[in-house]
């Protein structure tokens, strides 16, 4: 049975947080000057059974920066609604249509791109493959060579055009990925991150740890049986 229930105003993926931080500063007491007296007055399970009974004390400590987490935290996850409540406290022009234009701009030019290899590809075929027919029926005709410096030129051009639309397909797609759609999501994300981080870090120092000490200060008894010597234990 649960010694705890989960607080109201912590959510349960970040009551999992709040014990993962907790279970990292027990281990680490006996590197923790402010921790000495883990082992001796307390043990770390006692610690750990005490806290998270009073998990809702703990992490209020922090509120404000929990509170500034989970609201950036879902305006990530739910775009949609900050984007709905932006369209309602304003009516300026959407700077993402002049985007989407240059878009549709982008788009027409990489069609282009792929069919001009395809066009000039099939234009030196046609030329290549008449001119050797009329050079293999009557290797006089000046007609022939004509077809023949054709289909070359052609070719030629059907390789020019395959590079430039390689280089177009590649530029489009750096577009495409440095959009302002995805460079949005890349800030909101690293937002999240940090404030993420600064919760942690007051949930720690104002929350984990001085309520550990004073966990610590209040118990002067010894840790209790679990850390007894085990060959001094009677029989």
């Amino acid at each position: 049975m649960h010694m705890n229930s989960l607080p109201q105003h912590l959510r349960s993926e970040d009551h999992r947080e709040f014990e993962r931080l907790l279970d990292e500063v027990l281990r680490s007491a006996p590197h923790r000057p402010e921790l000495a007296a883990v082992g001796e007055r307390l043990n770390p399970a006692q610690l750990r059974t005490m806290a998270l009974a009073a998990s809702a004390l703990i992490t209020a400590a922090a509120a404000a920066e929990y509170q500034r987490y989970v609201r950036i935290r879902d305006e990530l996850r739910h775009p949609e609604q900050a984007l709905g409540a932006a369209d309602t406290a304003s009516v300026e022009p959407d700077p993402a249509a002049t985007d989407l234009a240059a878009a549709h701009g982008a788009g027409a030019v990489a069609v282009v791109a792929v069919l001009a290899p395809l066009l000039s590809a099939t234009a030196a075929v046609i030329f290549l493959l008449i001119g050797y027919i009329l050079r293999t029926l009557d290797p006089g005709q000046s007609i022939a060579n004509t077809m023949l410096t054709a289909g070359w030129v052609f070719g030629a051009l059907t390789v020019a055009a395959l590079l430039v639309a390689a280089a177009g397909l590649l530029l489009t797609a750096l577009r495409n990925g440095s959009s302002p759609e995805s460079r949005a999501r890349d800030a909101a994300t690293e937002e999240v991150a940090r404030a993420r981080a600064a919760w942690e870090t007051a949930l720690l120092e104002r929350g984990i740890l001085p309520f550990l000490q004073e966990a610590l200060t209040d118990h002067p008894g010894h840790a209790g049986p679990e850390h007894a010597d085990p060959e001094h234990q009677p029989d």
